[in-house]
């Protein structure tokens, strides 16, 4: 039976048609009689839906077949331009108001100032870029104790870690915002929203910190030290420079996920991009305009992100041979 059900799918004709009645039954989950209202149908309502629904399955499955036989490269372009054609028409279809759009399009990047201070978009990445910096002396700090010989150390180090990464990074921001003036600490919400995504992501970025240097082969560090290098110059000559090649790419996530998150400080009345296009979106009952803007920014610094990521991994790592660990 097996042997029969391999020789069926390799044939490309099977695939073809599996794909076809995938396609089609998840054609059935999207009403599509609204397109045809007021009109006469010459073979009933129902089989001109479900025609249409055919149609549509066979020209989706046409069009893969097409596009796989390109080259690679350009089937990656084609794909893009289309999703993202599919995508515009989505947001087209909910009738936005693109006039108020480009209106408070600046508001939403940050072309000004807020009371001396940067806005939207701007304050955005200002509040990522110090709290990954803030944050990764942290990680830092925490991973090296984390794998040290003193108790004190490691209890600190691993409370921390337990605690940042059991909690919701919402109620850490609350807690850090709303807690700390019950000890006559009070910050203002950039502030506050800094020290908590700091916190929050140095204990996460402190796992992949510690995980990156203990994937180093021990033979690096003995070979180290039988030359006459102390600790602390072997973590810093030996270990960290190989190490931060195993450290960049999931520390770039950490990094996007950071700069999403961010959109959790719109709580405390920051006047960054999350609360701007609430705040523009409720004045004139327009949120969808501005919380799909405020969508298509946050994606592209992502995007902007994931480009400088991938050109930072290409500049410092063709990797490491771990193969001795």
């Amino acid at each position: 039976m097996n042997q029969m059900f391999m020789e069926i799918w390799e044939r490309p004709s099977a695939r073809r048609s599996l794909f076809f009645i995938l396609v089609y039954l998840s054609l059935l989950s999207i009403d599509f009689s609204s397109l045809y209202e007021g009109t006469n149908f010459a073979l009933g309502a129902t089989t001109q839906i479900e025609l249409t629904r055919g149609l549509m399955a066979a020209a989706i499955v046409f069009n893969f077949i097409l596009i796989t036989r390109l080259p690679k490269r350009i089937q990656l372009y084609v794909t893009w331009a289309e999703l993202l054609i599919l995508f515009l028409y989505f947001f087209y279809s909910f009738d936005l108001s693109y006039e108020y759009i480009w209106a408070r399009l600046p508001h939403l990047l940050g072309f000004g100032l807020k009371n001396g201070f940067l806005m939207g978009a701007a304050l955005t990445l200002f509040m990522c870029v110090v709290s990954i910096a803030a944050s990764t002396v942290l990680a830092l700090v925490a991973a090296l104790a984390r794998l040290s010989n003193n108790g004190i150390a490691l209890g600190i180090s691993t409370f921390y870690i337990s605690f940042f990464r059991g909690t919701p990074l919402i109620l850490q921001i609350l807690l850090i915002y709303i807690g700390l003036p019950q000890i006559g600490i009070i910050l203002n919400p950039i502030p506050a929203a800094i020290i908590a995504l700091s916190l929050c992501y140095g204990a996460y970025m402190a796992e992949i910190f510690r995980a990156g240097i203990q994937a180093i082969p021990a033979g690096q560090g003995e070979a180290a030290r039988a030359l006459g290098l102390k600790d602390v110059q072997i973590m810093r000559l030996v270990i960290l420079p190989q190490a931060i090649r195993l450290i960049i790419p999931p520390t770039g996530n950490q990094f996007i996920a950071m700069l999403k998150d961010s959109a959790l400080v719109a709580t405390l009345g920051a006047w960054e991009l999350m609360y701007m296009a609430r705040l523009h979106g409720r004045a004139e009952f327009k949120n969808m305009e501005m919380m799909i803007t405020a969508a298509l920014i946050y994606w592209m610094m992502s995007m902007s992100m994931e480009y400088f990521q991938a050109k930072v991994e290409r500049k410092f790592g063709k990797g490491i041979d771990v193969s001795s660990v």
